[in-house]
């Protein structure tokens, strides 16, 4: 059997008792470690499950799938993903090679970013498409991710930004001599974030985003109880704090859709770096007391 289990999103205890029990009963345990990261480290994992963990980069998930599959239609076999295992593509793909395969498999869900976003206070079900924001490189500087923030916009829809995390990543001139040497890990961080945005919006002029005016709200370690971080505020507001006062990564960022309900304004009112949340709320949304 190939289990294929979500570990939630803080630490070792947010994994379900199925999943849990899955992981006691395998022969092998993969942690899959770049598509996101817990808050605590690989050992306290591992003593709390009371498995030993081989970490399975991006090299061995997406290229090497086979060693990790290798025997699971014998043994039982398992790959931890954090937060829900479909938050990603990749591990659908393990799923299907696995049952091309012939091997059983089963997937163990748990909490993920795109669930647990709603503690900001906005509604999930106005939300749109997710949205992945990437490291901007001075060769390399991608705006696709505009037309889907613009898509959800003209819609009046939230959008969630899940920015980019460098894991075990080559520089461009390392990855071209075929030099296995890595860089140090990279988290973006919410000023860096609204910075593209905003270069973005002034490269295509097409008016979705306006620093002043456009709300957003900052969120990291997300079910993390005391580490959780949430900040409120326009894009420009939030583009000029500390970056300590968003917390330790990660990050993702959520631009308000126009269509702005009244109590999800109050909610994240408690959020806000000031009465420009609830001003512009009012007189750029349109949003009114209820």
């Amino acid at each position: 059997m190939f289990y294929l289990i979500g570990l939630g999103l803080c630490d070792e205890k947010d994994i379900t008792v199925r999943g849990l029990e899955a992981v006691k009963r395998c022969e092998r345990v993969y942690l899959e470690a770049y598509t996101s990261i817990l808050m605590v480290q690989k050992e306290q994992l591992e003593a709390f499950y009371g498995r030993p963990l081989i970490v399975a980069d991006r090299d061995m998930v997406e290229m090497e799938s086979d060693a990790i599959l290798e025997s699971a239609e014998k043994v039982d076999v398992a790959l931890l993903v954090v937060g829900d295992p479909f938050g990603a593509t990749t591990h659908s793909d393990i799923l299907i090679r696995a049952r091309s395969k012939g091997i059983a498999t089963e997937v163990v869900h748990n909490a993920s970013i795109m669930n647990a976003i709603g503690a900001c206070g906005l509604q999930l079900y106005n939300f749109g498409q997710a949205v992945s924001l990437v490291f901007f490189t001075e060769s390399w500087r991608p705006d696709s991710f505009y037309d889907r923030v613009a898509e959800n916009r003209n819609l009046g829809m939230h959008t969630l930004l899940l920015l980019d995390i460098k894991v075990k990543e080559q520089s461009e001139e390392n990855l071209a001599r075929g030099r296995k040497i890595y860089e140090p890990p990279r988290y973006m961080s919410i000023p860096v974030a609204i910075s593209q945005l905003i270069e973005v919006e002034e490269k295509r002029k097409e008016g979705i985003l306006s620093p002043e005016t456009t709300l957003a709200i900052s969120m990291s370690r997300v079910g993390g109880g005391p580490q959780q971080r949430i900040v409120a505020g326009t894009l420009s507001q939030l583009g000029k704090q500390d970056p300590g006062i968003f917390g330790q990564p990660l990050h993702s960022l959520i631009i308000v859709g126009t269509r702005l309900h009244p109590l999800e304004v109050d909610f994240a009112e408690s959020f806000a770096i000031d009465d420009t949340w609830r001003r512009v709320a009012r007189d750029v949304y349109k949003v009114l007391d209820e």
